[in-house]
């Protein structure tokens, strides 16, 4: 049997898979990464596949529905995303118009959070799969093989006879050892030189060692929608055979990316895994999403197994505000935290956002005070988005403060971000105005460009991240996120 694993076609470089998906301002495209595990176990099980990247490269529709149809699939499982349902609905129906009889099935954050409505949108889309889907296509794929009943399936919404069926839903993966290195699905159908992340030496590799995030923030959309609250992980063992694999058939990849919502929740386990790169003297750099918390010890340990840098959500310089969107942070933590990474010598990239409930310009300059004090060795600034299946999208939406009902609205014509909500306090304009300020203010202080400046004189990895990163996001720093607006001065007054 025949399964085609597809992230449709959309607008170039669109980076369907990240957490809030859009075209990034820095060049950012993400690794298939979640389609590409269920394809690993699919192919392990053994089923026949094929996997398409379309945004990633630059295969348009009429080149996927004939590389589609020539490969004639009995399944055809398609990410989607909130801003790109529509669009993708459309590709499924055009799929439908040359392979009538394909199953498709609809996989992704969006339609887990929102799985009846999503069926809604077309007669094409045959099943939704709600959270961890990859155990789910399998048995969905031996449903069809065997011509038992979709109700079969658990973790799947479907259509039969006109009305919408939803089964019980599906536990989530104890063993993550059974599933395959995504890795061998990247080498097989990738090109890793398609994909870019400003926080990793490039090019890199995408895996991750967990999933789930145990910690409640409101707004992050994996826990909440698709991995859940409990943290579950791969063995150090399996974790580092296929970081030997990379190595060995990733000859030009320079790092590794571990997408965990969070790799460091366990002291003891990043110890172990650092521990075990070195024994088995595996080098190659890796970069890692982290909390605030991380003590020394652990940092010096994961800088000498070649950590290099840590992706950091500080989110606020406002306490108040961070107890609100249950961060289970305390602002002094930062600056140890901050402190500690830079003795162990390790670099780190800060995100904050601002759009919080109670958010007021105070709270914001406060959040940028914040960043200049830490100095991050890259930030990012960006109003709060929010997502169908998370806690603040629910607050935002009882509240009546999103902006916008049409899901193609949350980016703009070009692919960007666009805001899609307010607080009590600020408009949409006043949280993008306040963040294209606040990068200016942080990249164009003369300190932090005598630093990058240093920094891309004496490593050359560095100059060559540094230069490709440059070359989208110049142009946003200069002239914010509205590009074809005037430039505007952002000021501190309440009530301007």
């Amino acid at each position: 049997m025949k399964i085609t694993f597809l992230n449709p076609p959309f607008l170039k470089r669109f980076s369907r898979s990240q957490r809030s998906p859009a075209v990034t301002k820095s060049g950012t495209l993400y690794f298939p990464m979640w389609l590409a595990y269920a394809a690993a176990l699919a192919e392990n099980r053994g089923y026949q596949i094929d996997f398409i990247d379309a945004p990633a490269s630059s295969i348009d529709l009429e080149n996927s529905i004939d590389r589609i149809e020539k490969y004639l699939p009995e399944l055809l499982v398609v990410e989607t995303s909130t801003p790109s349902i529509y669009n993708d609905v459309k590709v499924c129906e055009r799929v439908k118009e040359v392979i009538p009889e394909v199953i498709i099935l609809l996989v992704g954050t969006h339609v887990s959070a929102l799985p009846e409505e999503s069926l809604k949108l077309s007669g094409a889309i045959n099943a939704v799969a709600v959270g961890e889907y990859d155990e789910t296509i399998i048995e969905l794929a031996e449903a069809i093989l065997k011509k038992r009943g979709l109700e079969t399936v658990k973790g799947i919404c479907y259509r039969e006879g006109g009305k919408i069926q939803c089964n019980e839903k599906r536990g989530f993966i104890q063993d993550l050892d059974t599933i395959p290195f995504v890795s061998t699905i990247y080498k097989r159908f990738l090109k890793i030189e398609h994909y870019f992340n400003p926080n990793a030496l490039y090019p890199m590799v995408t895996i991750t060692a967990s999933r789930g995030c145990p910690f409640g923030c409101t707004f992050c959309v994996y826990p909440q929608t698709l991995m859940g609250r409990k943290f579950r992980f791969r063995s150090i063992e399996n974790v580092v055979n296929e970081l030997e694999y990379i190595v060995e058939n990733f000859p030009k990849a320079k790092a590794v990316f571990f997408e965990d919502d969070t790799l460091t929740v366990h002291k003891q386990r990043c110890i172990q895994l650092s521990e075990e790169i070195i024994k088995r003297g595996i080098r190659i750099n890796w970069t890692a999403n982290a909390r605030v918390g991380l003590d020394l010890e652990v940092m010096k340990k994961m800088k000498a197994a070649g950590c290099r840098l840590l992706c950091v959500g500080f989110e606020s310089g406002s306490q108040w505000i961070l107890d609100e969107m249950k961060k289970a942070v305390q602002l002094d933590e930062m600056f140890t935290f901050i402190h500690n990474a830079k003795k162990a010598g390790l670099l780190i990239h800060g995100c904050f956002m601002v759009g919080f409930p109670g958010e007021t310009k105070k709270t914001m300059e406060e959040t940028l005070a914040l960043a200049k004090q830490l100095k991050p060795d890259t930030v990012q600034f960006y109003p709060l988005m929010v997502y169908p299946g998370t806690e603040a999208y629910r607050w935002y939406q009882e509240k009546g403060l999103i902006t916008v009902s049409d899901y193609s609205k949350w980016i703009t014509p070009e692919g960007l971000h666009n805001t899609v909500i307010k607080t009590e306090n600020l408009s949409s304009e006043d949280l993008v105005k306040f963040c294209d300020y606040a990068r200016r203010s942080f990249y164009l202080a003369p300190r932090y460009l005598l630093y990058k400046t240093k920094q891309s004189v004496t490593n050359y990895d560095e100059f060559k991240r540094n230069l490709k990163s440059a070359k989208t996001f110049m142009k946003y720093l200069f002239f914010g996120s509205n590009i074809d607006k005037s430039h505007y001065k952002y000021t501190n007054r309440e009530n301007d």
